[in-house]
């Protein structure tokens, strides 16, 4: 019990300053996949991923992971909404969100790779290139599926 506590504070560490942010707040407003918001859904993407690195020891860099996880949806519109959502949503978001997340965050080039990789293969020209990129982009899938069948 005493190893889970450690993992759910490092967790914690990880990421409270930007879920606790002005601009991640926002995502609170806008709805993802059924009744989740895209801030509940980036937030579980987030802490999924932590959880299968810890898991399968997959040697991902923790704070990139988690940071990358939980901004890889930072696009700021509710994309249900025709009049605030850009044409083709699912091809373009990933760069919107890595755009916000490198101007609100200061992110690196690497997570802003992993952010704009994780519609792949829907966005074919950015595969991810390295772990993190892969686990996101996996358990973004996983999560938005068990989100949109939980309605």
């Amino acid at each position: 019990m005493k190893k889970r506590k450690n993992e759910d504070d490092n967790f914690e560490k990880l990421i409270y300053k930007i879920a606790k942010n002005e601009h991640s707040l926002k995502m609170k407003n806008c709805i993802q996949h059924g009744t989740t918001t895209t801030y509940s859904h980036s937030l579980n993407v987030a802490k999924t991923s932590y959880e299968i690195n810890r898991k399968l020891h997959i040697g991902c860099d923790e704070k990139t992971l988690v940071t990358s996880a939980f901004l890889h949806d930072f696009f700021l519109y509710d994309w249900h909404n025709a009049e605030e959502c850009p044409k083709k949503h699912g091809f373009v978001h990933p760069k919107i969100a890595s755009d916000n997340a490198k101007k609100y965050f200061d992110i690196n080039d690497k997570e802003q790779k992993i952010i704009e990789s994780h519609m792949w293969p829907l966005t074919f020209r950015t595969p991810p290139s390295s772990r993190e990129a892969l686990v996101l982009c996996f358990v973004d899938k996983y999560c938005a599926v068990k989100e949109f069948f939980q309605q």
